[in-house]
């Protein structure tokens, strides 16, 4: 398959929204959600073999350069919130995650995207798709 095939490859997880993520209204405070992406982003990458211990294992971390979030309607204290979190294929050397939070009424929630780009143990940065990420990306037929 090449790098614009239609194949999706998504992780679903859940959180608990705590106390301490809500405001004086009572709703989860906007800066909490991208936490919630990165909560879900790190489920994915332990699911699917590509966590960031596995990218230190080859020497390589990867910083977030660009995230968006688009908020739709609030989480509240005490809410079960489901976030899936998809790996978008590019043929760039980065990564790109899309998520979708829903409500337990399975209302839409919040969107949002991530963009991560890969640097070497020197921090600079990977102009080309280390080898590591390209033997998974052929392993995800990606």
């Amino acid at each position: 398959m090449h790098a614009d095939n239609k194949k999706e490859i998504s992780f679903t997880s859940t959180v608990r929204v705590r106390f301490s993520e809500t405001d004086p209204l009572g709703i989860v405070w906007h800066g909490h959600y991208i936490q919630y992406f990165e909560d879900a982003r790190e489920a994915f990458g332990r699911e699917h073999s590509l966590s960031y211990l596995d990218h230190k294992k080859h020497g390589f971390s990867c910083p977030i350069v660009k995230s968006s979030c688009e908020h739709k309607l609030p989480l509240r204290y005490g809410d079960i919130a489901t976030i899936k979190a998809t790996f978008i294929n590019s043929a760039a050397a980065k990564m790109i995650f899309r998520y979708k939070i829903y409500d337990p009424e399975e209302r839409l929630v919040c969107t949002g995207e991530t963009v991560q780009v890969f640097l070497n143990e020197n921090g600079e940065l990977s102009l080309t798709a280390p080898g590591f990420f390209k033997d998974w990306k052929d392993k995800m037929e990606l």
